[in-house]
Formats: C-alpha cells, structure tokens, sequence
C-alpha cells in the first residue's frame, strides 16, 4: 500500500515542483516504486521528467474529473522506478467543474485508490494556492510536505497553510500528519539565512530535515532538459542535496 505524500506550498516560488520531481526521482534511484501526480495547472513537474505536457492524452485533470481512470493516466518515465500522471492547462477549469460535484473534495482519493497497492509512494506536487484541488490531495494524503525558502517572507502564509490543514484533519482527513519541512535555496554565510532556519525550527519543532537544499544553477538548468537532477549532473550540489534528502526521508519511514 502506497503512502501518499502531498508536496505544498501557497506561496509560489519556494522550489516546490524542484523538490517534487528531484525527491521522487531519488527515492525510485533508491529502489521505491514511485507515481509522481502533477497536480499544478502549470505542469511543470510534467516537463522536469522530461513528458510533453501538451500531447499528453490523458491527464490529472481527466482523472480528478472521472473521464479517465488514475491507471489510463499512468506514464513510464526513463528514470528509474518513476511513474507520473501529468499535467496541463486543461486543469485549470477542473474547480469550477467540481465544485458542485457530491464528495468534491475526495474525488482525487476515490481516483487513485485502485492503484494505491501499484506503488511503494505518491507524491502530489500541489499547485501554489489552497484551492479546491489542494483540499482534494490533503484529504487524500497520508503526510504532507512543505518546503520553505530561506528569506525574510519565509514563514508568511504558513500559519493560513497549518489552519487550512486543521480544517482538513478534522471534516476530512484525521490521519494526515506533517512529513517534513525543507529548507531550500540555502546559502549558510548569510545571517538572514540563520534566522529564518531559527524560526522555522521555532514553528516546526523536531519536523526539519537536516538536509537543506541550496543555491544551484545545475538544478535551475535540469528542467529545461527534462532530467531530474541526478540523472542531469549526479556530482553536483543540487543532485547531491536531494540524494541524501532522499535518504532521510526514507529512515524516517522506518525509525
């Protein structure tokens, strides 16, 4: 049975869809079965595995809106152990189809539940806003991710996002659990790095990888290749930072 992590920030800009793609690129190089699910209208996890967004015939917009089943939309990428369902525009009207729909905010959960036993982890890269679509993969997910830029606005919005997901626990989804906060764009010689790292740690207690993702232009260029990170330039920072988050994360699904 797979666990299913949501990947979320309403603030955009935070390497959301960077963490996304590269973690699940790393977790299926470390032997998991893996379904990366592009939730965000703008499709760029779609396009960082190297899947053109717009000749992709099935897409999470079919499968939130039950034209198609969560496996027609399955996509065997080049990389090891990873699967996605893609992404593209079209999602950007799915909300205001669903909104009226009886249980619109499990449709995701009802859609992907035949395929849960398929994987070892789903991860959902949610689009920058708490919308209706981000209330479909927090009611459907086990744990949820929130990576942070190190800067001044760092922890802006976040306690909207912790309240959001209070709301969730208690009408839809009791079980979902913070996974993890992920520090990225991290520059260690600046002070103002140090204190949004002091707050963050203030805000999330004990929920802080050790990993942080730094600065890295090898990790701005892979996306425009198609590649995640370690398949792109595997000596570099960026390929390096998310090897060893890869790694934390899965110690921490096994204490």
């Amino acid at each position: 049975m797979a666990k299913t992590i949501a990947i979320l920030n309403q603030k955009g800009g935070v390497g959301k869809t960077t963490s996304a793609v590269n973690l699940a690129a790393c977790i299926g190089a470390e032997g998991k079965k893996t379904l990366l699910i592009d939730i965000d209208p703008q499709g760029n996890s779609t396009s960082g595995f190297g899947v053109d967004k717009r000749k992709t015939e099935v897409s999470s917009y079919e499968v939130l809106t039950g034209v198609k089943t969560a496996k027609e939309g399955i996509i065997h990428t080049d990389f090891k152990n990873v699967d996605i369902i893609a992404s593209n525009m079209n999602l950007a009207g799915a909300e205001l189809e669903i909104i009226d729909r009886k249980n619109r905010e499990s449709l995701l959960k009802t859609a992907i539940a035949p395929i849960w036993s398929d994987y070892e982890y789903i991860f959902l890269d949610c689009p920058p806003s708490l919308g209706l679509i981000t209330l479909n993969a927090l009611s459907c997910a086990d744990t949820f991710l929130v990576p942070i830029q190190c800067e001044y606005y760092a922890l802006e919005g976040l306690s909207q996002l912790m309240a959001t997901v209070r709301q969730i626990k208690r009408l839809y989804n009791p079980y979902i659990d913070l996974e993890g906060v992920l520090l990225t764009m991290y520059d260690g010689r600046l002070n103002l790095t140090q204190q949004v790292v002091e707050e963050v740690k203030k805000f999330f207690p004990k929920k802080v990888y050790k990993t942080t993702i730094p600065r890295n232009v090898r990790l701005s260029e892979a996306p425009s290749y198609g590649q995640p990170i370690i398949y792109f330039d595997k000596s570099s920072k960026g390929a390096l930072a998310y090897t060893e988050l890869a790694k934390e994360f899965l110690e921490k699904q096994n204490p």
